[in-house]
C-alpha cells in the first residue's frame, strides 16, 4: 500500500510544480494580445489618454496587475518547490514540515486563483469597451494586430481549474497518508502486544 501511495505522491508534487510553471508562463502572455494590439494606439506616452482607440487605456490598466501576477506565480513556484525541499514527494512518514509545505503551497494557490480570477474579469469588461471599429481602422492603417478574441481572458478558467485539482489532490494524498500512518501505527502497537 505504501508503494502505490508513494507513486502517487511523487505524481502529485510533480504535477504541484508543472501546474505552476503553467500559471509562470500564463502569466508571462495574458498581455500579448493586449500589447500587439493597442501599445501603438497610444501615440503620446506622456499622456496615454491620448489615443487613437477608445478604450485602449485597459493595456496600462493592467500593468500593475501583472507586475503582482507574475511575481505572485513566481511565489507559486517556489512553494512548489519547498513540497521537494521538505522531500514530501517521497517520505514514507510525513512530519510537521510536510504538513506546513501542504498548507503553504495550496493556500496559496487558493489566493492566487481567486486574485487573479478577480482582476481578470474586470480587465475582460474594460476590453471588450474598447471601440473595436476604431481599433481595426487603426490595424490597417499601421499593421498592428486586430483582435477582439478574449481568449486571454478566458484561458484563465483552465490554468486555474489544473491548479486547483493538484491542490485537491495533493490534500488527498496528505489524508492518505495520515490514514497510512495510523494503519502501521495500529499494526506496530499490535505487534508490540504480542511481543509482551
Amino acid at each position: 500500500m505504501y508503494k502505490k501511495h508513494l507513486t502517487v505522491q511523487r505524481f502529485v508534487c510533480l504535477a504541484a510544480i508543472i501546474a505552476s510553471a503553467i500559471v509562470f508562463v500564463y502569466s508571462l502572455g495574458i498581455m500579448t494580445d493586449l500589447y500587439d494590439a493597442l501599445y501603438d494606439t497610444m501615440r503620446n506616452p506622456n499622456n496615454i489618454t491620448q489615443t487613437d482607440v477608445p478604450g485602449s487605456i485597459v493595456y496600462y490598466n493592467m500593468q500593475e496587475f501583472n507586475q503582482f501576477f507574475l511575481r505572485y506565480s513566481i511565489v507559486l513556484i517556489v512553494l512548489a518547490c519547498v513540497l521537494y525541499i521538505t522531500n514530501t514527494h517521497s517520505r514514507r512518514r510525513y512530519y510537521m514540515g510536510n504538513y506546513v509545505s501542504i498548507a503553504l503551497f495550496s493556500g496559496f494557490s487558493v489566493y492566487l486563483t481567486i486574485f487573479a480570477h478577480r482582476y481578470i474579469q474586470i480587465f475582460k469588461q474594460q476590453w471588450l469597451q474598447v471601440d473595436f471599429a476604431a481599433l481595426k481602422a487603426h490595424s490597417e492603417l499601421w499593421g498592428t494586430l486586430y483582435t477582439e478574441s478574449t481568449f486571454w481572458f478566458d484561458l484563465h478558467y483552465c490554468v486555474f481549474a489544473i491548479l486547483l485539482i493538484i491542490v485537491i489532490a495533493l490534500i488527498a494524498n496528505a489524508y492518505w497518508k495520515i490514514q497510512l500512518m495510523k494503519e502501521e501505527d495500529k499494526l506496530v502497537e499490535e505487534g508490540r502486544k504480542v511481543l509482551s
